[in-house]
């Protein structure tokens, strides 16, 4: 379930403290994958154990270096405040004998720059926090860099924009091990949205008019209770009161994506959650998630993470 060295211990998740790293950048790891029933091993690590100085002037222990960034499943790297001066060659070194030895890396804000000094952004497509996002392409010309959205998930190599968008990549990451209910539940106990898609927009460059102003998050929750309906982006204008192009135009403004690709996403959470949580039968989830015939959620499901909806059940259901 989840992409382990080992099956006899559990996934060991390193978050790779630089010096000025973000404190609330570094904690998010530990929020998210810190639950012992989750199976994770989170390891906070600098360029050697001890003292690392933090943005804010105090300072926080590591107790490992950087042999257990190389030794790591996961490895997280926080923004940090040196990231323009160029990473340490040693640090370079760890990221790339962790990420040939099969981690998964991963980074938070501007972290993305150490994993561009490390060579691992070249020939990928990755992500920033949009402030510093020309810098990155300008520095590291082999990597597509993408300023807009809020996560790039590359498979083994992840980047998050800025601060609050690595909780959403965290909770993408734990979605992707233990499945959406465990991810649902971690996002509720911090009181976060339980998915942000990560093609959503970083910010929404035009602010909506006044008038206008929290419809469409009251839409949204709207749409969630009726998934099993036919909706259709004429359904979700008239909830918000607004004119279709003007809706649509709004809509994807906001989230960064299109009222029906978001429909669609909303759908197959659903019955991922479903297929985790309960012993309902296929054609019936099809049905309760709007999605169709059996045939038609099957082919959606499958378009959408790449396995069937039997093989996603005896994967992640619980018990």
């Amino acid at each position: 379930m989840s992409p382990s060295k080992g099956s006899s211990r559990p996934h060991r998740v390193a978050v790779l403290a630089l010096d000025h790293s973000l404190p609330l950048e570094i904690g998010m790891p530990f929020v998210v994958f810190g639950a012992p029933h989750l199976d994770y091993e989170v390891m906070l690590c600098g360029r050697a154990a001890g003292p690392v100085e933090t943005e804010h002037g105090w300072p926080v222990h590591a107790p490992f270096g950087l042999a257990a960034v190389a030794a790591a499943d996961t490895v997280i790297v926080p923004a940090f405040r040196g990231f323009l001066d160029g990473t340490p060659e040693d640090v370079r070194d760890a990221l790339r004998l962790a990420h040939s030895a099969g981690a998964r890396i991963a980074s938070i804000c501007t972290g993305a720059f150490a994993l561009a000094d490390a060579g691992l952004l070249d020939g990928r497509r990755a992500t920033t926090h949009w402030q510093y996002a020309d810098e990155l392409a300008r520095r590291h010309p082999a990597a597509d860099v993408d300023p807009d959205v809020l996560y790039v998930d590359a498979g083994d190599i992840l980047t998050s924009a800025g601060v609050a968008s690595g909780l959403d990549l965290c909770l993408h990451l734990l979605r992707h091990d233990r499945g959406v209910a465990a991810a649902n539940e971690i996002a509720r106990g911090v009181v976060a949205a339980p998915h942000r898609d990560g093609g959503q927009a970083q910010f929404i460059r035009r602010a909506p008019s006044p008038a206008s102003r929290g419809h469409l998050g009251a839409t949204r929750d709207w749409a969630l209770h009726r998934l099993a309906e036919p909706l259709t982006v004429a359904d979700f204008a008239r909830h918000a009161r607004l004119p279709v192009r003007t809706f649509e135009r709004r809509f994807t403004a906001e989230t960064g994506s299109t009222p029906i690709r978001w429909l669609n996403a909303a759908r197959i959470d659903r019955a991922r959650e479903l297929l985790e949580t309960t012993d309902v039968g296929i054609d019936r989830i099809s049905e309760l998630c709007g999605l169709g015939t059996s045939a038609n959620f099957r082919q959606h499901f499958r378009r959408a993470l790449g396995t069937s909806p039997r093989e996603y059940r005896r994967a992640f259901a619980a018990g």
